[in-house]
């Protein structure tokens, strides 16, 4: 066990972990964040995704010793403009079906937005490789971050 120093959603936590205990694990069974969720736990499904200095990651995968200092945002607390405009085209496009993909969803999107403001369908698959939605909410998925983009050019 070792105690390690987090910021999460701007707010400061100390928890004392095993430092191979996955970040995911933390949020959830340490901080009470349930938002993040366990699909796979070999980072192939992506509902565990968050965003750690602003990049989109992997949770479950992702040891608390790797994660420890930096800053971590979850669906929790995932703001901005393009967060804005990813939930708000969700709804547009009623692209939760079942629901349980969509936090990792969100995550993955926010952050694609963020780095390709303007994103093709090559773009898109790329940045949403590895988020699996049993549902297949695929195509509704492209419709939200395709008119996301579009709400943030104005």
């Amino acid at each position: 066990m070792a105690k390690f120093a987090l910021t999460v959603n701007g707010k400061s936590h100390e928890v004392d972990v095993d430092p191979d205990m996955p970040l995911l694990w933390v949020l959830r069974d340490e901080l009470g964040m349930t938002g993040t969720k366990f699909g796979c736990g070999i980072a192939q499904c992506g509902a565990c995704t968050v965003h750690l200095d602003g990049q989109a990651q992997r949770s479950c995968v992702t040891p608390i010793e790797a994660a420890a200092g930096g800053e971590i945002v979850t669906i929790e607390s995932v703001a901005g403009a393009e967060a804005k405009a990813i939930q708000d085209a969700w709804v547009k496009h009623d692209v939760p079906q079942c629901g349980y993909c969509q936090s990792g969803q969100i995550m993955s999107a926010v952050a694609l937005l963020r780095e390709v403001p303007d994103p093709s369908d090559s773009d898109i698959d790329d940045g949403m490789t590895g988020n699996i939605c049993r549902c297949a909410t695929y195509v509704r998925i492209r419709k939200a971050i395709k008119t996301a983009a579009a709400t943030l050019k104005g």
